[in-house]
């Protein structure tokens, strides 16, 4: 299934994908192998911040460090970690109050500058007018 377009990963997406969990939907699996053929898979750098924040909380238990599964997760040739910058904080604060949280909104605002569908199970983030995919 060549020619699929890039995607981005929400934080709980890209953690169940790579744990293999039954979490992640059917057709959230799908369309992340497309993307993994076509080596255009992503996720936000805020999502590092996430994994790092619900580890040290006890709400995320990983078989290694945080630092040491980003690091895994970053030597895979198919996924690209996008960074934040100015342009992308500002298309966070400028979104409507849709969602409070604000990883979510730096999620979003990096799915629509990078005009790429998001895998998400949150259907609110859908209400930014991003195409969301579960």
């Amino acid at each position: 299934m060549g020619g699929s377009a890039l995607i981005l990963l929400d934080t709980h997406a890209w953690v169940w994908w790579i744990d293999g969990s039954a979490e992640l939907s059917r057709k959230a699996r799908a369309a992340i192998d497309a993307a993994v053929g076509d080596k255009a898979v992503s996720v936000s750098a805020i999502s590092c911040w996430e994994i790092g924040t619900l580890a040290q909380r006890g709400r995320l238990e990983l078989t290694m460090t945080p630092a040491d599964w980003i690091a895994r997760c970053e030597a895979l040739p198919f996924l690209t970690v996008v960074p934040i910058d100015a342009r992308l904080a500002l298309r966070a604060a400028d979104l409507p109050p849709v969602h409070k949280d604000p990883a979510d909104r730096l999620i979003v605002a990096t799915a629509l500058a990078l005009g790429t569908p998001l895998v998400t199970k949150d259907h609110r983030l859908a209400g930014y007018g991003v195409t969301t995919i579960w």
